[in-house]
């Protein structure tokens, strides 16, 4: 980070460093990195507005990585294994053991970013234990072309809910349709949007799925039902702005009224219950009942405009930079 932000994210806010390679200290390791994430927190830690400390400039951006060990403390893992860790924009980082996990050869590498890793995570966690949803509810999924949203959205189905989808585009719109068979979806820059997501949701919301916050947020909370629940996953409406939108001021009358359940969480929360996750849901994108969406784009320098993009709405599904080829077996 060149500087800190103030409004929109834009270019003059990183600049690109060629720096020393540092062997790792006793407690860590020294990762080759093949694939770095670009995600929203990557814009919330620069105003703090995160679980990680606020990001100071001259520091690294802090991404969730798929590597390869080059360098590893005794009784660390094996060079050449290939991990999923904490680490950043870097060709290589030094990462603490403990913020590395292995990865089962299971699916693509790049799932293990997505669909098998936090965001897929996210969206297991926020339907399954979160949303406690039920056969034949109503859900709506905020951001749901983006890493989290097109997969939590695809759960719901798959539980039986009937699923409607909030986005940016009519584009995003007929993906979902089409090829992740939502029942509907509303394009929030709409004028009639309002409008729009009331007639797809006639007999009201039960679960609502909500990654962006915002405005689109106090839409939506009037059309919730009896007993319904927002599962909040994130707010990136207020990640890209010099301060956060103003919320609808009657939000606790709004949760009492109704009998209304509003909860947030964190998928370190489920951390002891990541496998089992896992491989359900690698099972349920064998069997062809979750679709991947993925934009991978090449090269380090690609990343900062990857991130503005996204928080334009600019992006569809996964977003990923990709630094080396895929190791051999996978």
């Amino acid at each position: 980070m060149a500087e800190r932000p103030s409004g929109p994210l834009a270019m003059r806010h990183f600049r690109s460093e060629v720096v020393p390679v540092p062997p790792p200290p006793a407690d860590a390791v020294l990762l080759r990195n093949i694939f770095v994430s670009v995600a929203p927190g990557a814009r919330a830690v620069m105003q703090g507005a995160a679980y990680r400390r606020q990001l100071l400039p001259g520091e690294v951006i802090p991404s969730s990585v798929i590597a390869e060990v080059v360098a590893a403390p005794p009784g660390g893992p094996e060079p050449g294994s290939i991990v999923g860790g904490a680490g950043g924009w870097q060709e290589y980082s030094v990462v603490p053991t403990s913020e590395i996990w292995p990865l089962e050869r299971v699916g693509e590498l790049s799932h293990h970013l997505g669909l098998l890793g936090r965001n897929g995570l996210t969206a297991y966690f926020g339907i399954r234990e979160v949303a406690q949803l039920r056969a034949g509810e109503t859900v709506v999924v905020s951001g749901a072309a983006g890493g989290v949203g097109h997969l939590a959205g695809q759960l719901a189905r798959v539980a039986g809910a009937q699923v409607v989808g909030i986005t940016s585009s009519a584009e995003k719109n007929e993906i979902l349709r089409r090829q992740l068979g939502y029942t509907a979806t509303v394009n929030r820059r709409s004028s009639s949007f309002a409008d729009d997501l009331r007639a797809a949701c006639p007999a009201g919301v039960d679960v609502y799925f909500d990654n962006v916050g915002g405005p689109v947020r106090e839409v939506v909370l009037p059309l919730l039902a009896r007993h319904g629940r927002i599962v909040c996953s994130g707010v990136t409406a207020h990640y890209d702005a010099d301060r956060p939108p103003v919320g609808m001021t009657d939000i606790a009358m709004q949760l009492i009224v109704k009998s209304l359940r509003m909860q947030g969480f964190l998928v370190a929360d489920y951390l002891p219950r990541w496998g089992t996750a896992q491989r359900e849901l690698h099972a349920l994108q064998e069997a062809g009942e979750l679709t991947v969406l993925e934009d991978i784009r090449h090269g380090l320098d690609s990343a900062p405009g990857a991130l503005i993009e996204m928080l334009a709405g600019g992006n569809i599904g996964q977003l990923a930079v990709r630094l080396a080829p895929d190791p051999p077996g996978w």
